[in-house]
């Protein structure tokens, strides 16, 4: 239940992030620029995230993982599905910051939920298995946008109508999910500590608490730096490449002639196997990362995981030239998304029970405060680097550089691993 959550939560991500272009150029009054909205809409995405993250992973070490958890699964399916009716640029902000707090929310709780249900011996497996899984899920996002592409080439639907069909398609198996969950008991363990923690009268879920331990601090805040690294690099820099391969696709359909009726359906098929291509990797490199952290320990796998991260982002951006280079978004997908694998490994091992959800979900989704900026500036970035380009090809190289030189932001992950522990072989620490 907890992956198939983290699933259909990824599903909703990757719409979001598929169908944002036509949703902007729908939503925003004639003249504005898409793509730079596109990135405010984002970057208040990820502040509804961080927003989220912060409130549930508290409450959920509170009243319960799997009571929690439901709750959100149950925000981000309606709210992804009122996206749809949007009428402006606002009102579709507000849907995708309420969004993004049940998104926020998910993460720390399935992590938590599988962590505390399962033994030292399988737990590692099954967290990397739990983030590969969400793979599934943006895959599915790929191929709800092709199809959409296809009926927007048929003429089934309008361009302006396909990223609305995006939502509420995607909306529905999430809504599905909470009816299943209902019946979801807490993990054994959670229950004893709670109720233990309410004899001996210990906060669960207190952020006092978190910050009040010398040792839960500095685990919290290095293990939030080292996440921002992440999160960055996917949010800011890798999930933009629908807008790269969009504008290459289009590039080379305007300049093999096809009809200007014909070019919005295919390049939204293009964009939709990029997706797919991209996760399929992303999926590969979780499992590989998933065995690097049993095998190596998890400092070493994150060490290379990001050096391959910053590798292959650059290579993307700066080589990628059109349909013959949609592998590499697999490369990309997978070296980027092997680190979310990596966190959800470690970062459970970090922290006691009554902090595990709180401080996971500390890590994982408060310093997405921070990498909130990432899509910010990277438009920024953009648009200071393409003033004066009057040319397609201009501004999709000002575009490929501004993701070159953001890609850096990959080192700051090396150098917080310096500064945390090795727990490879270690059981759950707990106060005691």
């Amino acid at each position: 239940m907890a992956s198939l959550a983290w699933m259909f939560d990824c599903l909703d991500q990757q719409l979001f992030i598929l169908a944002r272009g036509s949703a902007m150029k729908t939503l925003l009054p004639e003249g504005y620029d898409a793509s730079l909205y596109g990135g405010y809409a984002t970057s208040i995405f990820v502040a509804g995230w961080a927003t989220g993250g912060l409130i549930f992973g508290s409450v959920g070490d509170r009243i319960g993982r799997a009571k929690t958890l439901t709750i959100t699964v149950l925000m981000y399916s309606v709210f992804t599905g009122l996206s749809a009716l949007s009428k402006g640029w606002i009102d579709f902000a507000i849907y995708r910051f309420i969004t993004g707090l049940g998104v926020g929310g998910v993460f720390g709780l399935a992590v938590a939920l599988t962590a505390d249900a399962l033994p030292d011996h399988a737990r590692a497996g099954a967290l990397g298995t739990l983030q590969a899984l969400s793979a599934v899920g943006n895959v599915a996002a790929g191929l709800i946008s092709m199809w959409v592409g296809g009926l927007v080439e048929s003429k089934a639907i309008s361009p302006d109508f396909s990223w609305k069909l995006m939502f509420l398609v995607g909306a529905a198996p999430a809504f599905l999910v909470v009816f299943i969950q209902l019946k979801l008991k807490e993990p054994e363990k959670w229950v004893k500590a709670r109720e233990a923690g309410r004899v001996a009268g210990v906060a669960f879920g207190s952020y006092s608490s978190l910050f009040g331990v010398a040792r839960w601090r500095r685990s919290a805040l290095l293990g939030m730096v080292l996440c921002v690294a992440g999160v960055i690099g996917l949010w800011g820099i890798g999930f933009f490449s629908p807008e790269l391969v969009g504008g290459v696709i289009e590039k080379s359909l305007v300049e093999a002639n096809v009809p200007a009726n014909e070019i919005a359906g295919a390049k939204a098929r293009w964009i939709g196997i990029n997706s797919i291509v991209q996760n399929i990797g992303a999926f590969i490199g979780m499992i590989l990362m998933t065995k690097l952290a049993q095998k190596m320990g998890r400092k070493p796998a994150f060490a290379i995981a990001f050096v391959a991260a910053l590798l292959a982002t650059v290579g993307f951006f700066q080589f990628f030239g059109g349909k013959g280079d949609v592998w590499m978004s697999a490369i990309m997908g997978g070296c980027q998304l092997a680190l979310f694998a990596g966190f959800a490994i470690y970062l459970p091992e970090l922290f006691p029970t009554r902090l595990r959800s709180t401080g996971v979900s500390f890590c994982y989704n408060v310093g997405r405060f921070v990498a909130a900026s990432g899509p910010f500036t990277l438009g920024a970035l953009q648009a200071h680097l393409k003033a004066g380009a009057t040319t397609t090809e201009a501004k999709l190289d000002a575009f490929r550089n501004a993701a070159t030189y953001m890609s850096g932001i990959f080192l700051l992950g090396l150098i917080v691993l310096l500064f945390l522990p090795e727990t490879k072989g270690k059981p759950l620490p707990e106060d005691a």
